[in-house]
């Protein structure tokens, strides 16, 4: 028995389920696909077990406009999985907390980010119920930024742009304007960034690149993963070639960065015992020149 009008305006569609397909084409003038069938399904959506979800980062901002959530989420490569569970996302949080949701995506590969771009559509083709447009920040639209006084201008923003372009020609430019750029700020913030740009790069050369540089200006010794590298030093049998080492340095980093080295250049360097000397050489090697300028004022 029918006992509200709440219950009588849906239940009259499972009375006469044509009703429905009747009333969207005639009544909304909506080109909905005549159905071959159409069948009762169980209407009780309770989740019975407790499903897990989590999104990568939630910050929430609060603006003259109203307060908004920012979702977070870091994508490697494309999942279909996704078309569900971000849409899932938004509206928990939007009925969890009565905040506008906002999804930005951000990845390191370009076919990724395309993909992600896709609207998320529910409904049929010429109406959709549900449309999730995700916001992504890739390669082809964080800057790329190799001037380092333009990355001492926004840091953080130079070390999204290490994060995401730290692959191909460019990265040498845009890891030594980086480099430079953290000497600016406070250290332990630059120890921070400084890890998140390690654990991002892929490209070996580049990664040992990197850590070349962060050896040089001291910085990458401030933060755990330093000792994880003078371990690995240790278990190698290496410690007694630290000066051998750093003056491997030394030239890598010259060579990154385009620089011809000479016989004599490449000899009075690998001759080096001096650490100290060989930390000055380094640190003279991200913004030298031509190799000479290492040995300035000697």
């Amino acid at each position: 028995m029918v006992g509200s009008s709440h219950e009588a305006l849906h239940r009259v569609f499972q009375k006469d389920p044509a009703l429905l397909t009747r009333a969207l084409q005639q009544v909304l003038h909506v080109p909905f696909p005549e159905p071959r069938q159409i069948a009762a399904m169980n209407v009780d959506l309770t989740e019975i077990e407790p499903v897990e979800r989590r999104v990568d980062t939630l910050l929430r901002a609060e603006t003259d406009e109203g307060t908004y959530l920012l979702v977070v989420e870091s994508q490697g490569k494309k999942d279909e999985r996704k078309r569900g569970s971000w849409p899932y996302y938004l509206s928990y949080l939007y009925e969890k907390y009565r905040c506008e949701p906002v999804l930005i995506v951000i990845t390191q590969n370009s076919s990724t980010a395309e993909w992600a771009s896709r609207p998320i559509r529910f409904g049929f083709s010429d109406w959709h119920s549900l449309t999730v447009r995700p916001l992504v920040l890739g390669p082809d639209n964080v800057p790329v930024i190799t001037d380092e006084e333009e990355a001492e201008q926004d840091v953080p923003l130079a070390v999204l742009s290490a994060m995401t372009h730290g692959r191909g020609p460019r990265s040498a430019a845009i890891l030594e304007s980086l480099a430079t750029a953290l000497r600016t700020i406070e250290p332990d913030s630059a120890a921070v960034f400084v890890q998140f740009v390690d654990s991002c790069l892929t490209d070996p050369q580049a990664k040992q690149m990197w850590r070349d540089l962060m050896t040089a200006i001291q910085y990458f010794w401030r933060h755990p993963l330093a000792e994880q590298v003078r371990e690995e030093g240790r278990e190698e049998g290496r410690e007694e070639g630290r000066a051998a080492e750093a003056a491997g340095m030394v030239l890598r980093i010259l060579q990154w960065r385009g620089i011809p080295v000479t016989d004599t250049v490449r000899q009075r360097v690998d001759a080096c015992t001096d650490l100290d000397r060989l930390e000055t050489w380094a640190q003279r090697a991200v913004h030298a020149t031509q190799a000479t300028d290492l040995f300035t004022e000697e």
